[in-house]
């Protein structure tokens, strides 16, 4: 074992899989002579070179379709957005092309692309520069959704995603990319589809993904010191969704606190309480409550992004609640 960032992991991951197949490919703003815009493709250019590497202009739309077309002929993109509330402008593309070619065409061609980068907010960055789009990508039939919250389940989530024939999207954070892990020498891949359970508790189930996964350990481990145990599950992928996970464990425990950092209206946690109302309705012993951020744009100013922002006092007050514990 050895310590690695979220950068390096994520680096890794892509070099080990182009190191065996010569059609994947990594595409995007910077990704090569700047080794990317959060470094997280440092010396792949070196190693690849310009043909494997590529810098593409900012023209997002373009990019994305190119590598469509790359896809259905044999090859395998991996497309970086800086940031993907970029990727708005090359949405048509994946919504309508990576998306539906395999079912258009008859299964004559597919997709086998991952696009990439950091998803939510990450601080000052503006409304525009800070909004959360996997239940958008994850309301799409034929995408997978990909949201890791720690460097060992990205490196093997994404290895996994680069071997995939159909287009997945794979969703970080610019603040986990300095986040460090001890990650195994040997490879190691993690399946789409599968939920991971952090903290094993019999009191409340807490679910949640991506970066505000650290609000969710931490404050589990804070109400153990209540005497209140919490039982917390990463989704890691949020289509296809594990739901037999997150069953199994409101079956277990009674009570369901959702925590997402994105807006309210027909978001993850939405889905995910319509599907525990209907398949496990007679074992919940309280509402099912859910954090998300408020129903409006991120403010820029640092008071009242803080304000916007899930807290932690907030997450063990509903967590309190289902618990009916003042």
């Amino acid at each position: 074992m050895a310590e690695y960032t979220f950068r390096e992991v994520i680096a890794q991951a892509m070099s080990e899989e182009m190191r065996k197949d010569e059609s994947i490919y990594l595409m995007g703003e910077e990704v090569a002579e700047y080794n990317g815009a959060y470094k997280a493709s440092k010396g792949m250019l070196d190693e690849f070179g310009p043909k494997r590497v590529i810098d593409t202009p900012i023209a997002e739309l373009g990019f994305t379709g190119i590598s469509v077309g790359a896809a259905m002929n044999g090859n395998r993109p991996i497309v970086e957005f800086m940031t993907f509330n970029f990727s708005l402008v090359g949405i048509d593309q994946i919504i309508n092309n990576a998306a539906k070619i395999r079912q258009m065409s008859g299964g004559q061609w597919n997709c086998p692309i991952v696009f990439r980068g950091p998803t939510a907010s990450a601080g000052q960055l503006g409304a525009t520069h800070s909004q959360a789009f996997e239940n958008w990508f994850a309301n799409c039939p034929g995408l997978k959704v990909v949201v890791p919250s720690n460097p060992y389940d990205a490196k093997g989530l994404l290895k996994t995603a680069i071997q995939d024939n159909d287009p997945v999207i794979f969703m970080e954070s610019e603040q986990m990319y300095g986040d460090k892990m001890e990650i195994p020498e040997e490879e190691y891949y993690i399946p789409i589809g599968k939920a991971d359970i952090k903290k094993e508790g019999k009191d409340v189930t807490l679910v949640s993904f991506g970066k505000i996964m650290k609000l969710a350990i931490q404050a589990a481990e804070d109400l153990a010191k209540e005497g209140i145990s919490v039982e917390v599950i990463d989704l890691r992928t949020v289509r296809p969704l594990d739901f037999d996970t997150i069953l199994a464990s409101v079956k277990k425990t009674n009570r369901l606190v959702i925590l997402e950092e994105a807006w309210p209206f027909a978001s993850i946690s939405s889905e995910i309480t319509y599907m525990v109302q209907q398949k496990a309705f007679d074992y919940l012993d309280a509402p099912i409550k859910r954090i998300t951020t408020p129903d409006a744009p991120a403010p820029y100013s640092a008071a009242l992004f803080a304000e916007w922002f899930p807290k932690l006092e907030k997450v063990k007050e509903e967590i309190k609640k289902a618990m009916y514990v003042k």
